[in-house]
This record gives C-alpha cells, structure tokens and sequence, in this order.
C-alpha cells in the first residue's frame, strides 16, 4: 500500500482558533477520501503560532532552529500541503507569509496543494483568489481548483449561498486527493546512504 504523507499549515493565532477548525476539517476530508482509494495517509499538523519566535529569529541570524529545521524537512518531504491562514488586512497572515519565507522556493515545486482561509467577513473571501493562490503559483505547486474560505455564518450553518461549508471541504478534498494519486512530482528523493568503509571495500574485493 502506497503512503502519502500530508503537512497541515494553521496560521491561526488563538486557542481555540478557527483556522486549525477549518484545517482539521479539510484533513480530515482528505485523509477518508485517499484511504477510500488504497493508500495510506500521514499527517502532520503544525501550529505556526508556537514557531513565531523561531521564524523571527530565522530572519535576523540565517540559521533555522531546530525545531522549526525539524518542521521545514517535513514539508520538504511531503506529498501534499494543506495550508490555511486567517485573513488580516484583506490578506493572508503576516506569520504565515514569514514562514513560507524560510523556505527554499524551489522546496513547494510540484508539490499538491490546498488552499483554506478563514476571516470576520465574507468580504475576506476573495483572498485565496487574489492572494494565496499568486503566491502558491509562484512556488510552482499543483493546487486544489477549491479553495474553502469560512467566515463566523459558516459555523454550524447547513447551507450558505446554496454550498454549505461541509460540501465545500468535501469537493476541496476530493479535488487534493486527486492531485495525490499516482507518481508525485514534488516528492523530495531519499538522501542517498552512506554505507561504512568496511562495507564497501567487501562490495569490491568480494567475489565476482
């Protein structure tokens, strides 16, 4: 059975925040849709909230911490990303824009990808159109073609605008699972392995 693996991205500032609400929803979604099609899932949450002070001083010195150079390989390494931001000032967070800042750009190449945002309005919901997508394009990944935004009138609501917010995740899901079937383009390759001196003088005088 093959594995995908999956980092989840929550921006979010409070406890308990709506961004990780709207993040475990549509990992959730994705998880039962990729296991309905034979593959085993892993998922990583991270909490950008409890790497502020490590991305800030990422900044200033060069040098990433371990905690957050712990972090930065395990996106690196996955298959997908779900990445999702409260909206502030019509855009998406200072802290999760600081740290997709310390990563490679090259990291995200044809990584798959979705997008979700919460905000105070539906004025906000623009964002994943005008904001997170540009950026994500940039790094070059593979997104989901449904971005979920959530506002407070979403939250226990069945149905908003004809599409509740259950059936937006779902499709969201749906879309990101597909994107993961097959060969995956952004899957960082294995380092290669060292194999000590003794081992590899045996591999060439060895028998032939």
């Amino acid at each position: 059975m093959e594995t995908r693996r999956i980092t989840v991205l929550s921006a979010g500032l409070g406890v308990p925040s709506s961004s990780r609400l709207l993040a475990d929803q549509l990992s959730a979604a994705a998880v039962r849709q990729l296991e309905a099609g034979g593959y085993q899932v892993t998922v990583d949450v991270v909490e950008l909230r409890d790497l502020a002070v490590d991305i800030a001083n990422n900044f200033v010195t060069g040098y990433a911490a371990p905690a957050l150079a712990d972090i930065i390989a395990g996106v690196e390494a996955s298959d997908g990303i779900i990445a999702v931001t409260p909206v502030f000032s019509a855009s998406y967070s200072g802290l999760f824009k600081s740290f997709i800042d310390v990563l490679d750009p090259k990291s995200l190449d044809g990584k798959a990808v979705l997008l979700g945002a919460t905000g105070g309005t539906d004025r906000h919901q623009m964002v994943l159109d005008y904001a997170l997508r540009p950026l994500f394009s940039y790094l070059r990944t593979r997104m989901a073609a449904t971005g979920v935004f959530a506002g407070p009138q979403d939250w226990g609501n069945t149905v908003e605008g004809g599409s509740s917010l259950a059936e937006r995740i779902e499709r969201a899901a749906s879309e990101f699972s597909r994107l993961l079937e097959g060969p995956q383009p952004g899957r960082k390759s294995a380092p290669l392995e060292s194999l000590p001196f003794e081992q590899l003088l045996a591999g060439i005088s060895g028998p032939r």
